[in-house]
């Protein structure tokens, strides 16, 4: 025996083993069936927000969900049916207001479709980045893919997406290869660049976005193309790069051409730096230059004094996005081409007829 009374193990007997604890068994659907009363399949219709049960019956389940601690495999559910209730969305920057807000757009338009939203942003847009950006997607598992890109790739001959791939295209020229969504982006300028002809304005300046948008080089072609349609020689053409900094730079340049009376800039922000540049060099708005931005961003009725802009309906852009994609889900058939949003002219204070000649 030992100190404490009990008979030693003896020498070279095995000492009983430690009995682990019982791993607790994973709660079952049949299990909340049992305890709630009805069918594995009542609780499957409840489980995934399928209308036909009656409220009781429904608040019985979860009510015995809850005391189970049942949590329904989400993951098992999306393999089983072959679908995920997710859109990836591949986008290069989030540095410009048409992105976040068509982002935006898209995650709200989802959310009521009842689907979530992946982002994945790319640094670098090359073939390379895309294709990778692809796999990463398909690794997380979701149903379609929206692609906003609105720098020049998909009109590149070396550039093009994965097959079999259900995706449609934001503010970009991909001909009839996808489906694309965009804003229209002449007829808006064709409006803006109208606008101040008819006010008298014997010309219009244009404040064009960076040379790899493809919004900056539709606006500017339209801009163009309206001017000679008109029997105008169009100015010099100005370049920035969508920030108000920007703006405000070619905007000192602008306030010291004397017969520059009309400035169509290609977005707000770039608005809002040449109004400040025309203000300290003695340019009156619009006495002595009238400006018409593109975007319509909440700020611009803010603006001093306020912007008339042409106004993109970033909503219906991400709505159009999501149903093409959605589309595509449920019929398997992609509809290839563009479908435009229209925009609207908003008139405000920042225009009007031209000074008078002494």
């Amino acid at each position: 025996m030992d100190g404490t009374g009990r008979n030693s193990p003896t020498p070279g007997t095995p000492l009983p083993a430690t009995r682990s604890p019982r791993r607790r068994r994973t709660v079952s659907m049949a299990d909340v069936a049992q305890l709630a009363g009805v069918s594995s399949q009542t609780v499957s219709r409840v489980s995934n927000g399928f209308p036909g049960v009656n409220e009781q019956t429904r608040r019985q389940v979860l009510t015995a969900m809850k005391e189970l601690g049942y949590r329904p495999n989400s993951a098992a559910r999306a393999l089983k049916r072959g679908e995920f209730r997710t859109i990836g969305v591949i986008t290069f920057t989030l540095a410009t207001t048409g992105n976040v807000r068509t982002l935006e757009a898209i995650a709200t338009s989802a959310a009521q479709e009842g689907y979530a939203v992946t982002l994945l942003p790319v640094a670098v847009p090359t073939q390379d980045e895309v294709r990778g950006a692809f796999s990463r997607l398909g690794e997380l598992a979701v149903d379609a893919v929206i692609v906003i890109m609105e720098v020049h790739l998909l009109d590149a001959a070396q550039l093009s997406l994965p097959p079999h791939v259900k995706v449609v295209v934001a503010d970009s020229d991909a001909g009839d290869r996808f489906t694309v969504v965009d804003t229209d982006q002449a007829g808006g300028t064709r409006d803006a660049v109208r606008h101040l002809l008819e006010l008298g304005h014997r010309t219009v300046w244009h404040l064009a976005g960076p040379e790899e948008s493809f919004a900056a080089q539709r606006r500017t072609d339209a801009w163009r193309t309206e001017l000679e349609s008109a029997g105008r020689t169009p100015p010099p053409l100005v370049r920035g790069d969508w920030s108000a900094e920007s703006g405000y730079r070619a905007g000192l340049h602008l306030a010291e051409q004397q017969d520059c009376t009309a400035v169509f800039a290609a977005n707000d922000q770039m608005a809002l730096g040449l109004l400040r540049a025309l203000h300290e060099r003695g340019r009156r708005v619009p006495e002595d230059v009238s400006v018409v931005g593109f975007d319509d961003i909440p700020e611009a009725g803010s603006f001093l004094p306020p912007l008339t802009t042409v106004h993109q309906d970033f909503a219906e852009v991400g709505r159009r996005c999501v149903e093409g994609v959605l589309h595509q889900v449920r019929q398997s058939e992609p509809e290839h081409g563009t479908r435009l949003v229209p925009t609207q002219l908003v008139v405000r204070r920042s225009t009007a007829p031209p000074p008078r000649q002494g």
